[in-house]
């Protein structure tokens, strides 16, 4: 069974193109349950364990389980989450929020997770989606292997490309267990990215974003 993941990338011109890493993940197969549990007792075997004890038997499939739920993004579709509009907003046309939206993601580079919240708006051209919307956008992308700025370029552009709104708005601050549990080991730190597009190019619009972000508590 093939995975296939609709993912693009911006270029400044306007144009998207597919990332590599779409290319590669719709060429993968996908192994078994099987040999993914038969994977997980090699990595406890590797760590100087012994996965047939009473603690880690199940061990494997619990693993596998959960990274059922940790990934399912790869089989979920921005474009599927955001298609329907709502029109009849009686001409509504200043900022939409959605902020403080949990979630959590893994490193790509260690497959140890991330977590934080992302702060979602968007300036409505002609329609709005349902508030729930936004922050299942963020799921999508933030349950697959990722970095905090690839995850924070997608989400502005999963909106901008289905809504086509007059601005997108994006902040996402997290703390990276890759920097808090091995590394460096600085627990408490944290990560902020931010994507703008349109009117919220203007550092006006900036400004007001962050104001509500911060001063609406």
């Amino acid at each position: 069974m093939d995975t296939v993941v609709k993912t693009s990338t911006r270029l400044p011109d306007g144009t998207s193109v597919s990332t590599p890493a779409e290319a590669s993940i719709k060429h993968t197969i996908r192994p078994t349950r099987e040999e993914a549990e038969a994977a997980v007792r090699t990595l406890l075997r590797w760590a100087g364990e012994n996965p047939g004890r009473e603690g880690l038997v199940d061990t494997p499939k619990r693993v596998v389980k959960a990274y059922e739920e940790f990934f399912q993004g790869y089989n979920q579709d921005a474009e599927d989450v955001l298609e329907r509009v709502f029109e009849e907003v009686d001409g509504y046309d200043d900022m939409v929020l959605v902020k403080d939206i949990p979630f959590a993601s893994h490193c790509e580079h260690h497959m140890v997770p991330f977590v934080g919240t992302a702060h979602v708006a968007y300036y409505p051209n002609g329609g709005v989606v349902g508030l729930s919307k936004l922050a299942r956008v963020v799921d999508v992308f933030a349950r697959r292997l990722q970095t905090q700025e690839t995850m924070t370029a997608q989400i502005a552009d999963a909106i901008e490309q289905s809504l086509k709104p007059f601005g997108v708005a994006v902040l996402v601050e997290a703390e990276h267990m890759c920097m808090s549990m091995r590394g460096v080991l600085k627990q408490g730190s944290s990560t902020v990215t931010s994507r703008f597009s349109g009117r919220f190019r203007d550092p006006a619009e900036q400004a007001r974003f962050f104001t509500m972000v911060r001063g609406l508590r």
